[in-house]
């Protein structure tokens, strides 16, 4: 199968999310990503453990496709093998404050001093200018300071959201400026800094919101499951479980009253004559509905909804996830085997399908230091000197 990065080497210094699944989607398309971590496995390496070694899943998500060594980059000989290593790279990903790649010798400066075309991939909580640019934090940060927990859950309780989407985000911004300045390298022979931040990318996901509020300083309040510019568009229980129903648009809304009966009301009345009107009478509109779902269980009320062609889902458990006929018909979820666990974990695949250079998940990722002295052979380092650096604790 092709893979369209093959030849370009990417050093992955990330942690946690952004930068490293910003590296393992490089790495699906064929990059060479080297992941590298302390000599006793980086924390992230360890969060919510699922398997004899001590690896969590996260890290087995965002570590596929990865090469794995060991360095203490701030030791006199690690900050050599770091020359070395970025010497022979295109891209650098480090997902840290500036102060940190500095002291670490990863900032753009110390880079282009040993390869003046390389790629600095970076994010932070904030950015590297401004006055929080040296505060740290994590996707969580962003989902608080943009709005976003605000207009979650309830008035009075803010509500983050689970799945950390601030970061992926990030992380799907790092990874499309990392090929934008691949093409542009190719074009001038230059390199340049790719940065990312968790509160730019949280801020643009809430952009219509924002824009909304300075335009006409209509100041939202959070309506739970609710939503507040169309209607029907809530989750609201079933005979045996929750069921999401999301109507836009007159098309469909159509439908909708179609469904529920009495259409003279529920179109012919001022009260829901848009959008804008159904989301300011939304819990009208989330009354009836929800009478119609009480009277179905879940899969009557998919069934009915999907005949009528309106948008809906059950609310799946973790577990009904997995079980989903859609996402084992499809094989999303990719079986990986991992040394230490009795069954292979389930890892998705890139979300994004190319039709002719899919990505790919090709290997699990790696046990702490699996390819250390593979890598520092590839970079002219032989065995003795690779004994000496691992007697020094360099590796």
């Amino acid at each position: 199968m092709s893979q369209v990065l093959s030849g370009v080497r990417v050093l992955d210094f990330g942690r946690f999310i952004a930068g490293p699944y910003c590296a393992a989607l490089l790495a699906d398309f064929g990059a060479d990503v080297i992941r590298i971590e302390k000599r006793d496995g980086g924390e992230d390496r360890y969060i919510a453990p699922i398997c004899e070694s001590g690896a969590g899943g996260m890290f087995m998500q965002m570590n596929r496709n990865k090469r794995g060594m060991t360095l203490d980059p701030m030791s006199g000989d690690g900050a050599a093998i770091v020359r070395k290593l970025v010497a022979s790279a295109d891209i650098v990903v480090a997902n840290l404050p500036p102060d940190t790649l500095r002291a670490m010798k990863l900032d753009y400066d110390s880079l282009t001093a040993v390869k003046p075309d390389i790629i600095l991939v970076t994010a932070s909580a904030f950015g590297a200018v401004g006055p929080y640019r040296d505060r740290v934090g994590f996707d969580s940060i962003g989902q608080a300071m943009s709005g976003a927990a605000y207009m979650t859950g309830q008035p009075g309780q803010p509500v983050r959201a689970a799945a950390p989407y601030v970061d992926f985000g990030t992380a799907f911004g790092m990874a499309f400026g990392a090929l934008i300045a691949l093409m542009d390298r190719a074009r001038t022979g230059k390199g340049q800094i790719v940065e990312g931040a968790l509160l730019r990318t949280a801020v643009n996901m809430m952009g219509s919101t924002l824009i909304e509020q300075a335009a006409i300083q209509i100041n939202r309040t959070p309506t739970g499951n609710r939503g507040q510019t169309s209607a029907p568009s809530d989750i609201l229980p079933t005979k045996d479980g929750h069921v999401l129903v999301a109507v836009t648009g007159q098309p469909i809304y159509k439908r909708w009253a179609k469904l529920m009966g009495d259409e003279d009301y529920w179109l012919n009345d001022p009260k829901f004559a848009n959008d804008l009107a159904r989301g300011e009478n939304a819990a009208l509109i989330s009354a009836r509905l929800g009478a119609w779902l009480a009277e179905r269980t879940t899969d009557e009320a998919i069934a009915a909804l999907a005949q009528a062609r309106i948008p809906a889902a059950p609310v799946l458990t973790p577990q009904e996830v997995l079980d989903d006929q859609h996402l084992r018909e499809t094989g999303y979820l990719q079986p990986v085997d991992f040394p230490g666990m009795k069954q292979a974990a389930l890892l998705p695949q890139p979300p994004m399908v190319l039709s002719r250079t899919p990505g790919e998940i090709r290997s699990r990722a790696p046990l702490n230091g699996e390819h250390t002295d593979q890598i520092l052979r590839s970079i002219g380092i032989d065995e003795a000197e690779i004994a000496r650096l691992r007697e020094a604790r360099a590796i």
